[in-house]
């Protein structure tokens, strides 16, 4: 199996989407179909069950995401240590959730007009890891949301957005101009992996311990709206499909858009990145 496979499998297990994943990959669908194909003949399993709503793992293909996820990880390891004994100009982000954000397309044209020389290396993570990879020195600079442990780490804060229950759109309360956690007590909510940061997963809660099905990428939060009614919280004001309606929570404190670094790191690359994210979000 290739590296490259895995990761073309990773994506479409957590877009559950064949369209989506080809879009994050930013390649045609066809060739990704062919792979993802070819990798089950290599396995000698299935790996997922297709239909015209997307796609669903099956076991085998469970097991596979999270031993792919791992390996990936340590070929991220791999390469930055070989970089960092190499010598070489890299920095490598990592960024949380959407990557259509408009800030962070304003910070990379910003950042390549002042440092066209620098090679930029993105790592994106799923919902279960707030700091994207930093503590384990898989990044060097994060594009992240708070709250999480900042323990040992410096965080900038960039914006901050107010927060919206996501509904689906025939919901009883999607008709709603404003919401209040309170209303929504009885209903069922992402919840993420055990051993995922408790400050984040506090905050998505509302504050308070919930039951619902357990969720590592955006796209299976919205997969759960959809086929089961679950609800969970989002940032306002981003685009999501027709299907889905974000409805503003009067009580839940703004999410805070976040750039997150090691403690002490004299990086100039790190404080440079900073320093250009700062003014690209105050746009």
């Amino acid at each position: 199996m290739e590296l490259r496979t895995l990761r073309y499998f990773v994506a479409v297990a957590e877009e559950l989407h064949f369209g989506r994943a080809a879009t994050r990959l930013h390649m045609s669908q066809p060739p990704l179909s062919r792979a993802i194909k070819q990798l089950e003949a290599d396995v000698g399993a299935l790996l997922l069950t297709r239909s015209p709503m997307g796609v669903t793992l099956t076991p085998v293909g469970t097991v596979l995401l999270d031993e792919a996820r791992a390996l990936l990880d340590h070929a991220d390891r791999v390469r930055a240590r070989v970089g960092a004994a190499a010598g070489a100009a890299t920095l490598t982000v990592g960024i949380l959730g959407d990557g259509t954000d408009p800030g962070v397309s304003r910070l990379a044209a910003a950042y390549r007009r002042n440092h066209p020389g620098i090679d930029i290396r993105v790592r994106d993570t799923d919902l279960t890891d707030p700091t994207c990879g930093l503590r384990a020195g898989l990044v060097d600079v994060a594009l992240t949301r708070a709250p999480f442990d900042e323990t040992a780490l410096t965080v900038r804060v960039l914006r901050s957005d107010p927060v919206g229950v996501v509904l689906r759109a025939d919901d009883p309360l999607a008709h709603r101009d404003t919401l209040r956690l309170a209303e929504l007590s009885d209903r069922r909510w992402f919840q993420f992996p055990q051993g995922t940061d408790p400050l984040w997963q506090s905050y998505w809660n509302g504050g308070r311990l919930r039951e619902g099905p357990v969720v590592r990428a955006v796209q299976e939060c919205l997969q759960a709206v959809l086929w089961n009614g679950t609800i969970g919280l989002a940032p306002f004001g981003h685009d999501l499909p027709e299907e889905f309606v974000v409805v503003r929570l009067t009580d839940m404190e703004p999410s805070r858009v976040v750039a997150v670094w090691n403690e002490g790191d004299s990086n100039a690359l790190v404080r440079s990145f900073v320093e250009t994210a700062t003014a690209a979000y105050r746009q």
